[in-house]
């Protein structure tokens, strides 16, 4: 009996052996048929090309992408003007010309208003902040529902952490010089300007420098040391203006066409995502080195006059973004949804910073 009762045994052993080893080269259910298939995809940006930081960005989303599938979705990116003008790059995307690109939000404030929530907002979130509230606290998801109307998915990919000021022709001692200044300022930040008497205007980062230096405009914010001094600005303009009210931490944003998202395995799915959350932590420690090294670099060596806006023009700026904002929420109802998050997790958020970093970064400065 005990021969018999090994002997089975044996047998049933042997038996789910052959069926393991079937299994094991068999195809997983869960595996997608066409998870072997190749996929070549544009990205365009925004920036001009292998420009410092937000173009290099980009080149190192599509570089991770592409390794990281093991070549089975290749990126390749294409700056500013090379397939289509930088502020084409929403509807390369939406209409399938390319099926990414590498921008920032407020550019499209002229196709849905609440857009601009997901770029800079004037004495909003910082970088930290703000990323609290799009991973975990439902910014992410209205993000999504913004852009849903137009085919296009987007994904945080890059912060340029707080701005500058910008560059000045002239000092900036009171309210009385902002009105008729004309700047080179986009998304909430150009419209607070505005509301406070100057007139701004949007034109590619690649023609800042030529505008600024032939007078075409008497001021420019662009990002901060690093990109200014790349740019030459300090070569255009005198006074650098700190500190960035307009833009206190900005998401930069990898857009994909939905159709060809979907196309894709679940796994090359993921991959992009994973890639871009990357991406975006990376791009916001390089600025964080590389912006120390460049304002010392204008100071020291290139004698730039580094000055603070006065209290009084911070406050009639703080006031004016307020009325802005909120006038832009009673638009229409999906600005007023984006707006109601945003406002209500700023509200949280400013609370538990002022009684953590804050407090901390005060004590950590020398009396």
């Amino acid at each position: 009996m005990k021969r018999r009762q090994l002997v089975q045994g044996a047998a049933a052993l042997g038996a789910l052996s052959v069926a393991a080893c079937s299994s094991s080269n068999s195809p997983s259910q869960s595996q997608s048929p066409s998870s072997n298939e190749r996929f070549r995809w544009k990205m365009v940006t925004t920036w001009p090309k292998d420009f410092p930081g937000m173009g290099t960005g980009a080149n190192r989303l599509a570089e991770r992408i592409t390794r990281m599938s093991g070549g089975r979705l290749t990126v390749t990116v294409y700056g500013a003007n090379e397939l289509v003008p930088p502020f084409e790059a929403f509807d390369a995307v939406a209409s399938g010309t390319a099926e990414m690109a590498h921008s920032a939000a407020y550019y499209w404030k002229g196709k849905a208003q609440a857009a601009q929530f997901f770029g800079g907002v004037p004495f909003g979130m910082s970088a930290i902040e703000l990323n609290g509230w799009l991973y975990y606290g439902g910014g992410l998801a209205l993000w999504e529902e913004v852009y849903a109307p137009f085919g296009v998915l987007p994904f945080p990919a890059g912060n340029t952490g707080v701005q500058m000021g910008g560059w000045f022709n002239r000092e900036i001692n009171s309210v009385d010089d902002l009105r008729g200044l004309k700047m080179r300022i986009p998304g909430l930040g150009g419209e607070v300007l505005q509301k406070v008497g100057g007139l701004a205007v949007n034109i590619p980062g690649a023609e800042i420098f030529t505008a600024l230096k032939t007078g075409t405009i008497d001021a420019t914010e662009w990002v901060g040391p690093w990109n200014d001094l790349s740019f030459g600005l300090h070569q255009a303009a005198k006074y650098y203006y700190t500190p960035g009210w307009h833009e206190p931490g900005t998401p930069l944003e990898c857009i994909v066409n939905a159709q060809a998202f979907a196309a894709l395995p679940e796994d090359l799915q993921e991959i992009v995502r994973v890639a871009c959350q990357a991406i975006y932590l990376d791009m916001y420690a390089e600025y964080t080195l590389r912006n120390q090294d460049a304002l010392r670099s204008l100071v020291d060596e290139h004698g730039v006059e580094l000055k603070t806006f006065p209290t009084e023009v911070i406050e009639v700026l703080r006031t004016a973004s307020e009325e802005v904002i909120s006038g832009i929420a009673a638009q229409d109802e999906m600005s007023a949804r984006v707006y109601d998050s945003y406002r209500a997790f700023l509200d949280k958020a400013r609370w538990w910073t002022a009684n953590s970093e804050q407090t901390y970064l005060r004590l950590r400065t020398p009396a």
